[in-house]
């Protein structure tokens, strides 16, 4: 799962469900604070961000229940596979963050984990949920969108 290999991307997770469950709005670009065995276990691809959100507490950013599994070769340092990490961001996108999440239906869910320039990085969007009708809508037009694509294909 490589982007071009000169643009220095490397992408280790997604969270595909994100697109079903809200309307993503906004992406921004935060740094990880992860220990070294996470950060191990990460260039592995062995992290999950389904069920995962993030919140602005006291000023700074964190990110909830993303599962990195523990790196099997790290021997005294048991961490909590799901605990609680903190997201890098300037105060000026913090604070434009804390404006737009305290709007009525606003959340902030992290879409996808990679590694830029060696350094973890996490893609989080500003989200507003979906109801259950406008879930099924985008179902039957995405399979539409599918049939039309492959009578497409079969005619040529």
């Amino acid at each position: 799962m490589m982007s071009a290999p000169d643009s220095g991307v490397k992408t280790v997770c997604q969270n595909k469900k994100a697109g079903h469950d809200y309307y993503l709005d906004e992406f921004l670009e935060a740094g990880l604070v992860l220990a070294g065995p996470e950060v191990k276990s990460l260039r592995e691809g062995r992290a999950n961000l389904v069920d995962s959100y993030a919140k602005v507490k006291r000023g700074e950013v964190f990110l909830y229940h993303m599962h990195i599994s523990p790196y099997p070769f790290s021997h005294g340092l048991d961490m909590d596979p799901t605990r609680t990490r903190k997201l890098l961001l300037k105060k000026r996108e913090i604070k434009r963050l804390i404006g737009k999440t305290e709007t009525k239906g606003y959340s902030l869910i992290p879409t996808k984990v990679y590694f830029k320039r060696g350094r973890a990085k996490v893609e989080i969007a500003l989200a507003r949920g979906k109801k259950k009708f406008d879930k099924r809508r985008a179902l039957k037009e995405k399979e539409l969108k599918r049939e039309m694509e492959q009578a497409r294909k079969k005619g040529n």
